[in-house]
């Protein structure tokens, strides 16, 4: 079982630790419904050196990504990113990544754990072709500070000269400076950053977040706060089966240029008018109840999809779920699912549930 760098500082804390993707993470450190909420108000701060950063460099790095990633990187700019998906060539999601420019001959990749050894070695086949080279960060470690207040707290615990350009980097954008990268970015539906820092240098910053007032927040808020983002999670919500199509991803497709060949579009390309693809919506309990993954849907009595993520909504106070259901269940309409032989009441909405903090519930 891999372990971070934090490692210990998660024990000293008395964190419950549970394994997730081959490594021995924090799930809460006593409450996960007060990390939620905190995160959700304030400010928390993951672990997540678990993910994986790829450095892609030199050689025809911009062919390259447009040939192995669904979205067109063509359009960014230095410092800009997008999320994208990594694709099969049946058009199934390999996984999903976030893709940022540095400069025009160096991209960053942030790869999901317990996909890092099969991705990195997919990107290397193909690398090969273009000249470019890949190298696996595993010098760095991943700190997400998440929450309306991370930028008052990171402004009081960084460096002025790193603090300034930090607070005015846009969403998706990316800034390196003295050996670490900061990015705007997160998986909670709040605003927030991750820093990508030397494994040297990441327990002191910890412990200065920490001793500002910033929440040691675990994997299971982690996954509370990006379901009400209705934020997909790989191995779960999408997998290497998982038709983009149909699981809410369809948008990060770019079709256009009509010349960009990728990986995945000539199994995709022929289903993007079908009207016949099952689709990705939100459930709402109307009822007492929690929703839970592989329930089945029910809408007029017929089965007609099955959650892929659901819990309890702590922002909500309510079940909530992501599923994926056939299109004659529309937004807005009155569904059932069978909650351990228990048919009870739901709605089918559009994701997300919450954003910044609000309920943003939509028909």
């Amino acid at each position: 079982m891999h372990k971070t760098i934090l490692h210990d500082r998660h024990i000293g804390l008395r964190a419950n630790m549970a394994p997730f993707a081959g490594w021995e993470m924090p799930l809460h450190y006593g409450s996960q419904l007060r990390e939620h909420l905190t995160v959700r108000n304030g400010c928390g701060i993951f672990d997540v050196s678990h993910m994986g950063v790829v450095d892609l460099t030199g050689g025809d790095v911009i062919g390259l990504l447009q040939w192995l990633l669904s979205c067109d990187i063509a359009p960014l700019v230095d410092g800009g990113g997008r999320y994208g998906l990594l694709l099969n060539e049946q058009g199934g999601i390999t996984d999903d990544l976030i893709v940022y420019r540095v400069n025009a001959k160096r991209f960053v990749l942030v790869i999901n754990a317990g996909n890092r050894e099969k991705d990195v070695a997919w990107i290397r086949i193909h690398a090969l072709a273009h000249q470019v080279t890949v190298t696996e960060r595993t010098d760095l470690a991943i700190l997400a500070v998440q929450g309306p207040k991370s930028v008052s707290h990171l402004t009081s615990v960084l460096p002025p000269a790193m603090a300034k350009p930090m607070e005015a980097l846009p969403s998706f954008h990316i800034l390196e400076q003295d050996g670490w990268r900061i990015a705007r970015s997160g998986y909670t539906g709040e605003d927030g950053f991750e820093l990508m820092v030397p494994l040297q240098q990441a327990g002191s910053l910890w412990d200065r977040l920490l001793h500002d007032g910033v929440m040691p927040s675990g994997l299971g808020a982690r996954d509370t706060l990006r379901l009400e983002a209705g934020m997909s999670l790989y191995g779960r919500d999408i997998h290497d089966k998982s038709n983009p199509l149909e699981c809410g991803l369809g948008w990060t497709l770019s079709w256009e240029p009509v010349k960009r060949n990728f990986i995945g579009r000539h199994a995709l390309e022929p289903m993007r008018d079908s009207h016949n693809l099952k689709k990705r919506c939100g459930l709402i309990l109307e009822e007492k109840g929690v929703l839970r993954d592989h329930q089945v849907v029910y809408f007029q009595g017929k089965p007609v999809g099955e959650i892929t993520s659901g819990g309890y909504s702590p922002s909500l106070e309510r079940g909530i779920a992501l599923a994926i259901v056939e299109s004659s269940l529309k937004p807005g309409s009155g569904c059932q699912v069978d909650v351990r032989g228990r048919m009870l009441n739901a709605r089918a909405v559009r994701p997300p549930f919450v954003r910044l903090g609000k309920s943003v519930l939509r028909d």
